[in-house]
């Protein structure tokens, strides 16, 4: 519970790099999330190239603060681990297919983890996913078989935001069926 009430969404990193050990560490974190039929559909680009960066941020809206982060990875749902057809899969944010929503519910699982243990071992991160599928595959040359869930900026946290206001439980929580009250 400590590390999940300490976790924020960091957009001011110090300009120090992120040793690979920690990324190495948080792919490990990610890769042992649970999955649906264990396909274990999630996949991991790692970025710190300069040029890259800020075509990434370019495409996510043209949020700039993205590009203080030293290190930033984009984690990707990989079609072929649910679908065994030979046609050509082409996923977007219209894509009715159920397979893409499991593919997307299990990859958010393994990002869940990973910003998890980036805060228990002190890096600050943030999950962006403001952008569209047609901007952000061919920067990174991914195939349209998969679906970017998101890019993580990552990094030494610049700054420590206060919490945010979240709701009470009996807002949030029904018992047996859903209705307005216990």
């Amino acid at each position: 519970m400590e590390q999940i009430k300490k976790r924020r969404s960091i957009r001011k990193y110090l300009p120090r790099d992120v040793e690979d050990d920690k990324i190495l560490q948080l792919m490990e974190s990610a890769r042992l999330a649970p999955s649906g039929s264990n396909t274990q559909p999630w996949r991991f680009v790692i970025v710190k190239n300069e040029k890259i960066k800020q075509k990434l941020a370019r495409a996510a809206h043209n949020q700039n603060w993205m590009l203080s982060a030293p290190v930033m990875i984009a984690c990707i749902a990989d079609g072929t681990s649910r679908i065994d057809e030979y046609a050509e899969l082409n996923f977007d944010e219209q894509s009715p297919r159920e397979e893409l929503k499991q593919m997307i519910r299990d990859t958010s699982i393994a990002v869940g983890y990973l910003l998890l243990e980036a805060t228990n071992i002190g890096l600050g991160s943030c999950w962006v996913a403001w952008f569209t599928q047609n901007e952000i595959r061919p920067i990174l040359d991914i195939p349209s078989d998969k679906y970017v869930v998101g890019v993580i900026t990552l990094g030494y946290a610049a700054e420590q935001p206060a919490p945010r206001p979240r709701k009470n439980l009996s807002e949030l929580v029904h018992y047996e069926k859903w209705c307005n009250e216990r």
